[in-house]
């Protein structure tokens, strides 16, 4: 870094530090999470069973992973948004989130055989992926799987920006993803 760029930089944390404004970290810098909050959905197919949902951290996101067997990435069919509150399919019954907003996660896909055995079923529907300690998810849970369609609901700290995405893999299945921006 040159003298200069070292001065500025030495000038602009003496300024936030007197001024009390916080400057972004490294990595928040580094990070291009500008992909808003309005919903995201897929109409197609569907199809194939629901198997797991898993959850990992990033640097700039925390994500969410479902693993769908039996259905191609083009026919993956999903409904993700920002709700006032996640009910559960075919009940209507509350399914009270940690967070200061609620995203809802429906997949098209049921969490179920056509013979009626369950395919993904958590220990406990209210703690289905353990999120302690990520910087935006504060919980996931189970919200049953019904008439065809799965859905699970996300508590966050904020309303922050998403994206979704659906890849390949592994086998003949595919993945629907949904990242959760640390910081707007």
């Amino acid at each position: 870094m040159s003298t200069t760029r070292t001065r500025a930089a030495l000038v602009l944390a003496a300024a936030a530090a007197f001024t009390g404004v916080a400057l972004p970290s490294a990595s928040a810098a580094g990070c291009s999470t500008a992909w808003g909050s309005l919903p995201e959905s897929a109409v197609e197919d569907g199809g194939g069973t629901l198997d797991d949902v898993r959850a990992g951290r990033h640097a700039c996101y925390d994500r969410l992973v479902l693993d769908l067997d039996g259905v191609d990435a083009s026919e993956v069919s999903y409904d993700v948004r920002y709700v006032r509150e996640v009910r559960k399919d075919g009940s209507g019954e509350l399914v009270p989130l940690r967070g200061g907003a609620d995203l809802q996660v429906l997949v098209h896909t049921p969490a179920y055989t056509g013979g009626g055995a369950a395919t993904y079923d958590p220990a406990n529907d209210a703690e289905a992926v353990g999120v302690g300690g990520y910087s935006t998810f504060r919980q996931v849970a189970w919200a049953n799987s019904f008439e065809g369609e799965s859905t699970l609901g996300l508590g966050v700290r904020a309303r922050l920006p998403f994206r979704v995405m659906v890849l390949d893999g592994p086998g003949d299945g595919s993945r629907l993803v949904v990242d959760v921006a640390h910081t707007w």
